[in-house]
């Protein structure tokens, strides 16, 4: 049965790789991002066009409630799937961290998910039927040096997933959260390449520096796996799922 599926920081990286595999399965999907709709056109329509699913693109700055609140309520009935994948990160010692970037980071990434929860349940609910997909992180379980808004509002994301879990067990909805490693973001392809320049290394001696500290299968993560963990999460097979924490890690979690 087709659904309407928000996913969050959606106009590329992840987020558009969830979207993408959630169109692929037959789901009308509401794109998200920071773009004005003119440049997030082309990302849109080519999604339309290559799956044949219904495709729109909702603007919104996540740190603003009265955009949370337009954004949900730019959907007929509320999503029947929610992939909370938006986040922000910044890169300092706690003591050198400035108000406003702890205040955005747990605005985006821990306060806009709760949110948009609370406002998809109703409807889920009604319906008895409902996905919330968390893009949590392996930080959520650790600790990280000059990342700690980061590690903070994951491990507030893992809280509130099992919390909404709880909350809807025996019913239609289900909540859970995926764990992704290493993806090969802009961001850390960009971390790599400043590695290989530092110590006069190739690429490829970087990015196996650079993996060599974190997952022992030594490769990234494909966006495109983590989307169909995703997919399947929010199936018929996965109604009795629900709380979980699913990582996508290549073993750096058991290491």
């Amino acid at each position: 049965m087709s659904r309407t599926a928000l996913v969050t920081g959606s106009t590329g990286g992840l987020g558009l790789a969830c979207a993408e595999a959630l169109a692929a399965a037959g789901h009308a999907v509401v794109l998200h991002g920071l773009d004005d709709p003119e440049a997030a056109e082309p990302v849109r329509a080519a999604l339309a066009a290559r799956h044949g699913v219904a495709v729109a693109y909702r603007r919104a700055d996540l740190a603003d409630p009265a955009a949370i609140d337009a954004l949900a309520a730019g959907i007929p009935g509320g999503p029947d799937i929610l992939v909370n994948n938006a986040v922000v990160r910044h890169f300092a010692p706690a003591e050198e961290f400035s108000a406003a970037d702890w205040d955005r980071a747990v605005a985006v990434n821990l306060s806009a998910p709760f949110h948009l929860a609370r406002l998809a349940l109703p409807g889920m609910r009604a319906r008895d039927f409902g996905r919330i997909v968390n893009v949590a992180s392996l930080y959520a379980e650790r600790g990280a040096r000059r990342r700690v808004d980061y590690t903070a509002t994951k491990a507030g994301l893992v809280g509130l997933t099992r919390t909404l879990a709880l909350e809807t067990a025996g019913t239609g909805v289900t909540c859970n959260a995926v764990s992704p490693g290493t993806v090969p973001t802009p961001a850390i392809l960009a971390r790599i390449a400043a590695l290989a320049n530092e110590r006069g290394l190739s690429e490829t001696e970087a990015t196996r520096l650079y993996l060599s500290e974190r997952q022992p299968s030594g490769r990234f993560v494909q966006p495109e796996d983590v989307a169909a963990l995703v997919v399947f999460l929010c199936g018929p097979a996965a109604r009795d799922i629900t709380g979980a924490v699913i990582p996508v890690d290549g073993g750096w979690s058991v290491a």
